[in-house]
């Protein structure tokens, strides 16, 4: 019983160091800038908002403290004791990536890096080492980091993150108009995912601290030795983007890679401890980062080859999204349904569809050809002066105002916080057709 209270007070003052930590209110600060930027780009090419920022912001925050106690209670188990050097080390080499591109901002790159870093330390010559007292204080401290927790640590995260993907990676789904490989404006979805997770994380304390009632599984005599818990705060998430699959489809299907990479890097950080071989901890690094990179580019070579799904075609009008709350969620549209006849006319744009919807200024009957390609029959009510507002996003067309390039460049950390509306670019015929893309 003590030694339960005396981990239960331990975990308390964790938690208030944590709540005290100012890098886990940078992560906070930095996904409301995500979420922001995506609510903005939403009002600008769709003159409406889909999405709330607080309400996002305080389900991410939840779900990440969920995630966060989760990987904490697992490391436990699986003895990822992560000394004080090596958090510095990862809070160092975090802070200098997401300010080059802000997908670096993963434990990956960062642990994988540190990797490198003590392989390359130990190649140096002891002359050039005793020459800068700084490279060998820089080389004595990536000596005393334990590669293999740090590597299980990653795969832990990983396995949260595909977890939240699986279960939240469509919520911050956004409709967008791309520019297509034939210059045309093709319909998609940005998708966005980023959570704070605050982790509590074994150290070992010299001399004092609190013992464990179980053998961790990277660590030899564990249970013997004094320990404490820091309060280690970390952003995982990602940032993808389809043009021919569903937001739910795709983010099962990154959850799916997520996971098997996960177990991959967990395997690899036994490999690691198990052999204790500099050269394996340095082929686990480099994995680490080159399956990481592996799976983005895989993710968008696929994406290339598939047929775009959010286009127009000679069976109707293509859905992009439909407003939460509207005429058209009520009736039971869905995202990448056909639009095919409104009140009996066939419609081919939304020329068309307008002037259909005309016919009858009470009621609009809708012809569906759903994603199973059945035809349904639906309808609803409508007010003669709001006859046009059913709630639905079309498909862009020609006429589109605004779009965003197929290929955006990766952005930096500073170029997020500078600039407002990067990488729109002006498309269609101007401003006088920001409103023809809803119905």
């Amino acid at each position: 019983m003590a030694l339960v209270q005396d981990w239960l007070a331990e975990a308390g003052w964790s938690l208030l160091r944590m709540l005290a930590n100012p890098f886990y209110y940078v992560g906070i600060v930095f996904v409301v800038l995500q979420y922001r930027r995506e609510v903005a780009l939403e009002r600008k090419l769709l003159h409406t908002r889909l999405h709330s920022i607080i309400g996002e912001t305080w389900r991410t925050v939840l779900w990440g403290w969920a995630a966060g106690i989760a990987a904490s209670i697992a490391m436990a188990f699986v003895g990822a004791a992560v000394s004080f050097e090596a958090l510095l080390w990862l809070w160092a080499i975090m802070f200098v990536l997401v300010w080059l591109r802000i997908r670096f901002l993963c434990l990956a790159y960062a642990v994988g890096i540190i990797g490198v870093l003590q392989a390359a330390a130990e190649l140096l010559p002891q002359a050039a080492l005793n020459s800068a007292s700084v490279l060998q204080d820089a080389a004595n401290s990536l000596a005393a980091i334990e590669l293999p927790p740090l590597l299980a640590l990653v795969g832990a995260l990983h396995l949260a993150e595909a977890l939240l993907v699986r279960l939240q990676g469509h919520r911050m789904a956004t409709p967008l108009f791309f520019e297509g490989k034939r210059g045309r404006a093709v319909g998609g979805y940005n998708l966005l995912g980023f959570w704070p997770v605050p982790l509590f994380l074994l150290v070992p304390l010299e001399g004092s601290g609190l013992t464990l009632p179980w053998q961790p599984l990277l660590m030899d005599g564990g249970a013997t030795l004094g320990w404490g818990l820091v309060a280690f705060p970390v952003v995982i998430g990602f940032a993808d983007r389809t043009q021919s699959l569903l937001p739910r489809a795709k983010m099962r299907l990154v959850a799916l890679r997520l996971s098997i990479y996960a177990p991959v890097v967990l395997l690899l950080a036994y490999a690691a401890y198990y052999w204790s071989l500099p050269l394996l901890s340095l082929a686990a690094s480099v994995t680490v980062i080159a399956l990481h990179e592996a799976l983005i580019a895989y993710g968008s070579r696929e994406e290339e080859r598939r047929s775009p799904l959010y286009v127009h075609d000679e069976s109707g009008l293509k859905v992009l999204a439909v407003l939460p709350g509207s005429a058209a969620e009520a009736m039971g549209i869905a995202v990448g349904e056909t639009i095919s006849k409104v009140n009996g006319e066939r419609v081919r744009n939304k020329e068309e569809m307008h002037l259909a919807m005309r016919l009858n200024p009470a009621f609009c009957k809708l012809e569906v050809v759903n994603l199973a390609g059945h035809v349904k029959f639906i309808g609803s009510a409508v007010f003669a002066d709001k006859h046009h507002q059913l709630g639905i996003l079309l498909c862009p067309d020609e006429q589109a105002p605004y779009y965003v390039p197929e290929k955006q460049q990766a952005v930096p950390l500073p170029a997020l916080l500078a600039r407002r509306w990067f990488g729109v670019r002006r498309g269609g015929r101007g401003e006088s057709h920001t409103h023809s893309e809803e119905a």
